[in-house]
Formats: structure tokens, C-alpha cells, sequence
């Protein structure tokens, strides 16, 4: 992601520099290669829209998939919460990466290495092969969360807010296309999920194609260095800095639990699997929306703090819905899921605007992400051993704890302090 206020992960690396020419690429002769509009469109939707299925179609097929190996709710957890393990340790090597082998060249490996882990994930005999499988299939989404930002910053020149937007819409509409599909790809249930998640390794396949070209066309498009600052204190120091961190840790939390386990508590409620996967499919298509209002709100906004502060209020009423009135309408707490699940662009658009130096923009991207998706795979496990010992409810009382605490990190990250002053202090 990037330092633009909608994507503010974008590490300094990939800064471009004022007077680059429109679509630069240095390749390894030091020429400029250029990717034509048309390429660089159909690049980043083809991308964007295999960064999320991997981890979202697996979620309403995840009670057949544990059953075929024998395993139960821990296990579940534990797959739910491999998307934020693998974001939060893969995505750390992401900038390392591409200064070896490119933005593009790090794309087409990791993706081929996705391609392997989605075909091969559903033939898997053990619960620790698919496992394994898994983590294969997650380097390229954990890799890309960072290269393909930094790329369309690198290369879209006057088309860097066209390229930004089809990312971010067709991120959600991937998260979305994952959940809706997983059921209906499944023929007959049972060992059915094996024939849907591989679909997802097919599609995967053109990634590798069309960026392939692209290499073609960027040669090794190494991120020049960063900004050098004087700021150098940790930013353990500045509790705007930590209230963003928990906040993305909660949010994340709460995200990936909805996608992995979400959809058997509405199954167990009486919802029809196929349903099921649609109504957590609707939680991603929500995050459409909230992509498009929070950078405005957040920037123009003089009651942050309570908007904000209340996202994590509406997380924890659609699972108060959900284990009060479940049979009211399943789709009504899975809308305010959804609305609650705002805070993911809230969080993203207040690291730059409580940060002013950009050296401290990038240093904040760089300790929320990882950090905060590190924190959040502690809560799939533990909702899915809940599950398994104490049951649906208990369940949802944790995860409704979660809104609340959400809630808290949220007024308290978007409360107007500045990172910089703080450090400073």
C-alpha cells in the first residue's frame, strides 16, 4: 500500500521522484521502459483480484475441509488466522524482495509460487500438507499488499488515481467473489471443496501470464531509496502510534474471523451453506463502500473520534445481533458487520493524516501492518478454540468484546494528535 491517503503502507522505497516522466520503469540496463495504459489496467485488475480469494473462499467450505482431515474448531481457527500470520511476516520481506529482483519480478515469482500452493492445496492428503499448501498460496497476496501499490505509484503516472481505484474496488470485489463462489464451485458438497478452491489456482494462472508480459515491458523496476529523516525515536513512544497499531489488530481480527468462521455460525443457525457464503461475501462488498467514504470523512470530518469510535460499536452490535436475534434477519447483522468493517479504510487513511514528515509516514505504515496483522491472527485461533469448547455463543461474545475494545483504539487513534509531536516531546 502506499503513502497516498488511501493507501498509506506504501514504503518509502517506492517514492517516485518529482520529475519522473509518466509510467518510468528502470530496468537493469538503466533504460526507461513504459507500460501502456491498457497493459497497466488490466495488470492491476487481474492482480487485484486474486489478492483475497485465497484466503476468502476457504472460509464457507471450512467445516468439510477440517471434517475430510479429521480435525476440528482449533483447526479451524488456526487456517482462519494464516492470512494475518502470512501478511504480517511475508509482507515484511516484500521491499528486500523487489530490490533484488523488481516490483514486476517479485509479482510473477510470487505468484507462480501462488499458482503451485492453489492448484495443489485441494490434493493435499494431511491436514499438515494442506496447511503448508496454504502458506504457499498466501506469499503472493502477503507480497502484494505492498508491491502492487508501490508499483502502481512507481508506473501509473497520470493514470496512478484511475490504477489506485481499480485496486481498491477490485480488491473487495476479489474478497467478495471468494465468499459467494466457495459454495455454488463446490458440486455436491463433501469433498467438493477440493474442485472449488482449485478454481482459484486457475484463475491465478493469468496473473502469471499478464505480468509476465509486463516484465517484459519494465525490465527490473528496483525501488529507488528512501527519504533519509532526523526523526529516529520509536514510535513505541507515541500513543497515537500504538492506538493505530491495536486498532488495525482488532479490525484485522475481526475481518479474517468473519471470513473463516462467520460462515458456520450462520449454518448452525439455519442459514443454507450457499447463503451463508453470500451473506459473508456482502461483509467484502461493504468494504466497496467504505472504501470510497472514509478517506473524505476522515479528511474532512470535525467529529473523527466518535465516527470512528463508532464503526467499532457497530461491529460489536451485529454480534450481539447474531447471538440475540439470529433468526431476524441474518443479512441485516451481516450488513452491520460490514458498515463496522469501515474501520480497515478509516485506519488506513489516519496513518497519513496523523503523521506530517513523510519519513514518519512511512516508519508508522511500517510498524502498523505487520505488527497489527501479527496481533490479529491471535484472535481466529482463540474464536476458534472458543468455538470448539464453549460453543456459538461464547464465541460471539468474544468477538462482540473485540467490537468494544475496537471502538476504544478507534476514538483513540483518530483523536487529532500528530505522531510527529509526540515524538518529540
Amino acid at each position: 500500500m502506499t503513502d497516498d491517503p488511501q493507501h498509506p503502507d506504501l514504503p518509502p522505497e517506492t517514492e517516485p521522484e518529482a520529475d519522473a516522466p509518466a509510467n518510468p520503469a528502470v530496468t537493469a540496463g538503466g533504460r526507461r521502459g513504459v507500460v501502456g495504459g491498457f497493459l497497466a489496467v488490466l495488470a492491476v485488475v487481474i492482480v487485484s483480484l486474486n489478492l483475497r480469494p485465497g484466503a476468502t473462499s476457504l472460509g464457507p467450505l471450512l467445516t468439510d475441509v477440517v471434517a475430510s482431515f479429521g480435525q476440528g474448531g482449533t483447526a479451524s481457527g488456526f487456517l482462519t488466522a494464516l492470512p494475518c500470520l502470512a501478511f504480517g511476516v511475508l509482507g515484511a520481506v516484500a521491499v528486500p524482495l523487489s530490490r533484488r529482483i523488481g516490483l514486476t519480478g517479485t509479482v510473477v515469482a510470487s505468484f507462480v509460487l501462488v499458482t503451485l500452493g492453489l492448484l495443489l492445496r485441494p490434493t493435499a492428503d494431511t491436514f499438515l500438507a494442506f496447511t503448508l499448501l496454504s502458506v504457499l498460496a498466501l506469499i503472493g497476496p502477503a507480497l502484494g499488499n505492498v508491491v502492487v501499490p508501490a508499483w502502481i505509484k512507481r508506473h501509473g503516472g497520470r493514470r496512478s488515481v484511475l490504477l489506485v481505484t481499480t485496486y481498491t474496488t477490485v480488491l473487495a470485489v476479489g474478497g467478495a467473489a471468494g465468499s459467494m463462489l466457495a459454495v455454488p464451485l463446490a458440486p455436491g458438497g463433501g469433498e467438493g471443496w477440493r474442485d472449488s478452491l482449485q478454481f482459484w489456482g486457475l484463475i491465478a494462472v493469468g496473473v502469471v501470464a499478464v505480468w509476465a508480459i509486463v516484465l517484459t515491458r519494465t525490465g527490473h523496476d528496483f525501488p529507488p531509496e528512501g527519504p533519509q529523516g532526523t526523526l529516529r525515536a520509536s514510535l513505541w513512544r507515541s500513543p497515537t502510534a500504538i492506538a493505530l497499531t491495536v486498532m488495525f489488530a482488532l479490525q484485522s481480527t475481526n475481518a479474517y474471523t468473519q471470513f473463516g468462521l462467520l460462515p458456520q455460525i450462520l449454518i448452525d443457525s439455519g442459514v443454507t451453506p450457499a447463503r451463508a457464503g453470500l451473506m459473508v461475501g456482502t461483509i467484502s462488498g461493504w468494504g466497496i463502500v467504505g472504501g470510497l467514504l472514509m478517506p473524505t470523512i476522515i479528511d474532512r470530518s470535525r467529529r473523527l473520534p466518535w465516527i470512528v469510535g463508532g464503526l467499532g460499536l457497530l461491529t460489536a452490535s451485529g454480534y450481539a445481533g447474531l447471538l440475540l436475534a439470529p433468526g431476524l434477519s441474518p443479512l441485516l447483522w451481516t450488513s452491520v458487520l460490514g458498515i463496522g468493517g469501515f474501520a480497515f479504510p478509516s485506519v488506513l487513511a489516519l496513518i497519513p493524516a496523523r503523521s506530517r514528515d513523510p519519513l514518519i509516514t512511512a516508519r508508522l505504515s511500517g510498524l502498523v501492518q505487520p505488527v497489527g496483522y501479527l496481533l490479529a491472527a491471535i484472535g481466529p485461533i482463540a474464536a476458534g478454540a472458543v468455538l470448539e469448547a464453549k460453543g456459538t455463543s461464547a464465541m460471539l461474545v468474544l468477538m462482540g468484546t473485540s467490537g468494544l475494545l475496537l471502538a476504544v483504539a478507534g476514538y483513540r487513534a483518530a483523536r487529532p494528535r500528530m505522531v510527529d509531536d509526540e515524538l518529540v516531546v
